[in-house]
């Protein structure tokens, strides 16, 4: 897939559903906003190779932040722990690439759509022995790797595999880059991912690595507070001005086309 059909479908995701009427952004007094991370999704949010928390997200945060006159504190916490914890509140607000769904909407409030992207299918660069989702679930030998409760994890499980959550195909992993290294040292097969993290691994690798098959669908990234958060509707006013002005597509461009994970 063409990282320009990523940014084009990213564009296309945003609204303008919150920004007030006179084109202005509310003023939010400095409040403290605590927010949770993981900083294991590249080129979203990692930590860099002089030990930095770097990604499109923190930019954009950062950009968020100044035009709404928020002070940002961030902490860091596995994926797992992630979307409960914002839910009882112990954080203002979650980001990590985060998929929109119904779920889990069902527990925490999601702000508008930031980004869309395709999820596909990420191999290493020789591999021969399928060519699409079919051929790898065909092949009891072929082994899948993903962090559990993630999107990845369940369009593994019920669109490449046979719908078996246990079944003993899909190895888990506690961060989506130990996933990718499995793959590269031959542990795995095949991880899923977005378009935009998959591009930036397969730019970066040289030839190691490579996308298979067609996109196994699509998927929205948005960021997630407790249940009847006030700051919800101060972000979507933020994202939907950003995308308005390019803002987001500068940063687009830095982060998947410009940038390459493991400079």
């Amino acid at each position: 897939m063409r990282l320009t059909s990523i940014l084009v479908a990213a564009a296309a995701a945003f609204v303008s559903t919150s920004a007030l009427a006179d084109g202005h952004l509310p003023d939010l007094g400095g409040k403290e906003v605590v927010i949770v991370t993981e900083n294991a999704y590249p080129p979203l949010q990692f930590v860099d190779g002089d030990g930095n928390a770097v990604g499109w997200e923190y930019d954009a945060m950062a950009e968020i932040a100044a035009r709404l006159n928020i002070t940002v504190t961030y902490e860091n916490i596995s994926w797992d722990a992630m979307i409960a914890s914002v839910s009882q509140g112990q954080f203002d607000m979650g980001m990590t690439g985060i998929t929109i769904r119904e779920d889990r909407a069902e527990v925490v409030d999601f702000s508008d759509a930031y980004m869309r992207s395709e999820m596909v299918m990420l191999v290493r660069g020789d591999e021969t022995r399928f060519e699409d989702a079919a051929g790898f679930g065909a092949d009891a030998d072929l082994l899948i790797g993903a962090q559990p409760g993630t999107t990845p994890f369940y369009v593994g499980i019920y669109e490449v595999l046979d719908g078996d959550e246990a079944n003993s195909r899909m190895q888990l992993f506690e961060t989506f880059g130990a996933g990718v290294e499995a793959l590269k040292t031959g542990d795995v097969d095949l991880v899923l991912t977005d378009g935009t993290a998959g591009n930036g691994y397969v730019e970066a690798s040289e030839g190691g690595l490579k996308i298979v098959g067609g996109p196994l669908g699509t998927e929205d990234f948005g960021f997630i507070f407790p249940k009847g958060s006030d700051l919800v509707e101060p972000m979507n006013a933020a994202i939907a001005a950003m995308q308005a002005d390019g803002t987001m597509d500068a940063l687009n461009t830095k982060w998947f086309l410009d940038y390459k994970i493991g400079q």
